[in-house]
């Protein structure tokens, strides 16, 4: 079990919490405000594997969770952008919770709520990347999570293929690879910057690219310009979705910044931040536990 903070609740007596990510699949049993269960599997989220591997995630993944007793299961996951996305999902967890309440949602409303906060806007920097946000007249916005193929600005995928197309571009140029170019082969586990186009289009997916991005962090650590660049503009680009948000609900923040990237990387969360101090919001949070962390104040504040 990590060491999220999980805030006890009075009711119901028992719920389950599911955070369906792109690579895992995290669920907690809360039984009279108490963690009493933690599991994680493999990915059950079908834009990402199969509808039978998803099923099979999700059985292995209630096989450790004693539900019993359950009477909600709260829901966040990547990609849930319609109605029909929610009754998807939902109907793969019903057969597991007969009976249970069950409410789907975008993950983004687990990463604020993470943050202390059920009003504001929470931003994904992770294997992809979206803004959503709220305001206290229950409005709602978002933006981007458009997937990779039409955004995902700033998220570790965007970081990879544009380390890729860096070092292409240099090739082209006739110029020798550098660190940059260097580093990402050895990734790779190729010879060539050439090898880098037919690796990309075969066999490779958005998670191995989004795997690559601590290439770009470490060569930005060791002063690398285009390196450097990329970093500023992965956080002027997510602050730009995260002002957005803002504008458009009339608030100043609070702006949670989490995922696998936005709650781990200092250069990341500097850029994030100084850029959105220059478009004047200062709330800003680095979320520092898993955003499953905010399912119990959304239960208790009855957002079902």
């Amino acid at each position: 079990m990590s060491n999220d903070t999980f805030p006890s609740v009075t009711a119901p007596d028992a719920f389950v919490g599911l955070d369906i990510g792109g690579s895992k699949t995290r669920g907690i049993l809360w039984v009279n405000g108490a963690v009493a269960a933690d599991a994680s599997v493999g990915s059950a989220n079908v834009q990402n594997v199969s509808i039978e591997t998803a099923r099979q995630h999700m059985a292995e993944l209630f096989a450790q969770l004693d539900v019993g007793d359950v009477q909600v299961v709260f829901a966040g996951a990547g990609g849930v952008d319609t109605d029909d996305d929610a009754d998807a999902l939902r109907a793969l967890i019903a057969p597991f919770v007969p009976g249970a309440q069950i409410t789907v949602v975008h993950d983004t409303r687990l990463l604020l709520a993470a943050g202390g906060a059920t009003t504001g806007v929470a931003v994904i920097a992770g294997t992809g990347s979206a803004a959503w946000g709220a305001n206290d007249d229950g409005d709602q916005a978002r933006a981007g999570g458009w997937g990779y193929l039409l955004g995902d600005e700033g998220s570790g995928y965007w970081l990879g293929r544009e380390a890729v197309r860096y070092s292409l571009h240099q090739m082209d140029l006739g110029a020798p690879a550098d660190e940059l170019t260097r580093e990402l082969l050895k990734y790779c586990k190729l010879n060539e910057p050439g090898e880098l186009i037919g690796h990309f289009h075969q066999g490779t997916t958005r998670r191995y690219w989004a795997a690559a991005s601590p290439v770009i962090f470490a060569a930005a650590a060791n002063g690398h310009a285009h390196a450097l660049d990329l970093v500023d503009q992965a956080g002027a680009d997510l602050a730009g979705m995260a002002h957005q948000v803002a504008n458009q609900l009339g608030i100043q923040g609070p702006i949670v910044l989490g995922s696998g990237l936005g709650s781990n990387v200092p250069a990341l969360q500097e850029a994030f931040t100084r850029h959105l101090a220059a478009k004047g919001i200062t709330d800003v949070r680095i979320l520092a536990q898993d955003p499953i962390a905010g399912v119990p104040l959304l239960v208790s504040a009855r957002e079902l």
